[in-house]
């Protein structure tokens, strides 16, 4: 059983920064993707970053510039850092990363997800 768990979410003001982290735990033989999606009140959820193990990344437009991912394979550890925080980024950020299971399956891994407000 393969287990992302997400720390580091909280209430910041805007214009303000929040780490978020997400560690994968249990039996795998290997993790490829990982990747930040947020979900908004009523609306749908959205990536907002990837990055491969290799290190090539990718954001939402909304976030360029202002958002980081990284991520610590020793640790089995991805980040997103979040600089210059808006309202709209308000929302519970999920984390999903592709596992490869020690039986060799391929296996898509959600988190059970962190609240992240922005205050005006």
């Amino acid at each position: 059983q393969v287990q992302l768990v997400e720390s580091g979410g909280g209430l910041v003001q805007a214009g303000g920064s929040l780490t978020l982290s997400c560690a994968a735990s249990g039996r795998f033989a290997s993790i490829s993707a990982m990747r930040w999606y947020r979900q908004a009140p009523g609306k749908q959820r959205e990536l907002v970053a990837s990055i491969i193990k290799f290190g090539s990344t990718n954001y939402a437009d909304s976030v360029k510039g202002r958002f980081a991912i990284s991520r610590d394979n020793a640790k089995n550890t991805v980040y997103l850092q979040m600089n210059s925080l808006k309202p709209e980024d308000t929302a519970v950020y999920y984390c999903n990363a592709g596992v490869l299971s020690d039986g060799a399956r391929y296996l898509e891994v959600w988190g059970q997800g962190t609240l992240v407000t922005v205050s005006s």
